[in-house]
């Protein structure tokens, strides 16, 4: 069969159209109502759930605001009532010995700030979390990257935490506070103020140390508990251990019930005995127990006293460990005569001895 014969057989070919133009669906009522109804329906199925969660962190949300109100608020009464303890002794004489009004303040400050922080740090972070497992989303990824988040951070910042903990330690144990002289290894002197993070301590020189808690590995308190106070009195051996001990016990006794050394003085002067005896000097010991901090006014005095005292009962008071020689004594006219020599006598044997050998001469022919 031939190609005309085939295309005859297959019919006319359709001749292409210009261009055919497609008009758009426009939505009918029907449609638009049946998409309403549709929405209406979903709604209808989840709006209890969505009802139920909402509820649920509303309620988890006002729990969690009153109850850290309510946990602020008690730890503000408790530090008020730190503070109002101290204000009422203060100014009494238990104030002045046992209580020092800035240094309480200040620690029940630092005390109140660290319980309050940590207390809505815990409060508001676990309604976050409750509020995230409502959503119904899991929390073990979050976790898990919190987890590494602060095992980073806490390498890097492992110095500034070393010193914020050591901080809080140093505060809830009370280990120093403003107004004590203490020794913190690296530095000395007195507290002026006590932070989380740095202590300043004023030296002797009027200098300000600012010390790092985490670097504090001892701590020295001068202003604890009580202080000692002891004095050296050196005199000449040949005088009287009795009379130096009774001049002595009046000097305590005297100081003992006057003003403010009867405040000063927790433990009666006692005179320890003879610290050492030497050839010409003996050295007795004086100590006392005083309140802290007050150890080198109350030596001072103590001092001041014993020399005035043995002055008046004619008790000398030798310096070092030796005692010079009398004034009043006649010195020895022989002391700078120095010893007869041999020598010195040309008949001794000993200057014989040591004469030159003379020459001898020839004799004449």
């Amino acid at each position: 069969m031939s190609l005309p014969a085939v295309l005859l057989a297959a019919g006319p070919s359709p001749s292409p159209s210009p261009s055919e133009t497609t008009t758009p669906t426009v939505p009918t009522l029907q449609d638009a109502q049946q998409s309403a109804t549709n929405a209406a329906s979903w709604v209808e199925q989840n709006w209890s759930t969505w009802l139920a969660i909402g509820l649920r962190v509303l309620l988890i949300l006002v729990i969690a605001a009153v109850l850290r109100v309510v946990v602020r608020r008690a730890i503000t009464k408790l530090i008020d009532r730190m503070n109002r303890t101290v204000q009422a002794v203060d100014g009494t004489a238990l104030g002045g010995l046992l209580v020092n009004a800035e240094r309480r303040r200040q620690r029940s400050q630092a005390i109140g700030s660290v319980l309050r922080s940590v207390a809505s740090f815990l409060i508001m972070g676990t309604a976050a979390l409750m509020v995230l497992a409502t959503f119904q989303i899991n929390l073990a990824p979050l976790l898990a990257s919190a987890g590494v988040a602060g095992v980073a951070i806490g390498f890097g910042a492992r110095n500034l935490v070393t010193d914020f903990l050591s901080g809080v330690f140093m505060i809830l144990e009370d280990q120093y506070g403003v107004g004590d002289t203490i020794d913190a290894g690296v530095a000395s002197g007195e507290v002026i103020e006590v932070g989380l993070r740095v202590t300043k301590l004023r030296g002797d020189k009027g200098e300000i140390w600012y010390v790092r808690n985490g670097e504090v590995k001892r701590i020295g308190n001068l202003s604890q508990g009580w202080a000692t106070a002891g004095v050296d009195v050196t005199v000449k051996a040949s005088e009287d251990l009795d009379r130096v001990k009774a001049t002595l016990d009046k000097v305590a006794e005297k100081m003992s019930k006057e003003e403010p050394w009867n405040e000063f003085l927790w433990g009666p002067v006692e005179v320890l005995g003879l610290d050492s005896v030497l050839l010409d000097s003996m050295v007795v010991r004086v100590s006392a127990k005083t309140m802290p901090g007050k150890a080198l006014t109350v030596e001072r005095e103590l001092r001041w006293r014993i020399k005035r005292a043995f002055d008046a009962a004619d008790i000398r008071i030798v310096g070092g460990a030796t005692a010079p020689a009398e004034e009043d004594e006649a010195p020895d006219p022989t002391a700078a005569v120095a010893a007869p020599s041999a020598f010195s006598n040309t008949a001794s044997p000993q200057a014989e001895a040591a004469a030159p050998i003379a020459p001898q001469r020839p004799a004449p022919k």
